[in-house]
């Protein structure tokens, strides 16, 4: 399975925000939306970083309450590793598993088109085990 296959069942639609808000904003946003990170993203859609919970808690531990104030572009992840379409599950399961994150922006032509999660991945690994599984049971049982 593709990341395109991914995205045409659950959609291309990504939670952004811009590197000028503030983390306060992002925390909001992502309880609201009940997600673990934003794509920081400029509004031509080319990617400037990605926020994740983690962030913030590193944040925290620096700033204490200052960080609800601090703008997201200082807190982000600027080295943001991202796939494109033609990328496969075990593609992704190697770059989360490598890099020990789990969100992969979905870019092409430079321009953010999606975003995998790691239970996304997960999802679609366990429905193709589980139809392999159902296969071979019933090419045993009718043997």
């Amino acid at each position: 399975m593709t990341v395109a296959r991914i995205l045409a069942e659950k959609g291309t639609s990504v939670a952004t925000v811009s590197p000028d808000k503030t983390l306060g904003d992002v925390i909001h946003s992502l309880a609201e939306k009940r997600i673990g990170a934003l794509v920081v993203a400029h509004a031509d859609g080319t990617v400037a970083g990605i926020v994740s919970e983690r962030d913030i808690m590193r944040a925290l531990a620096r700033l204490g309450a200052a960080t609800f104030d601090a703008p997201v572009s200082d807190h982000m992840t600027t080295n943001v590793t991202h796939c494109n379409r033609s990328a496969t599950i075990e593609d992704v399961m190697e770059l989360m598993t490598n890099g020990r994150f789990r969100h992969l922006p979905v870019c092409e032509d430079g321009r953010l088109i999606g975003i995998v999660s790691i239970g996304d991945v997960v999802a679609r690994r366990i429905a193709t085990v589980e139809a392999e599984h159902q296969a071979l049971r019933e090419y045993i049982t009718t043997a």
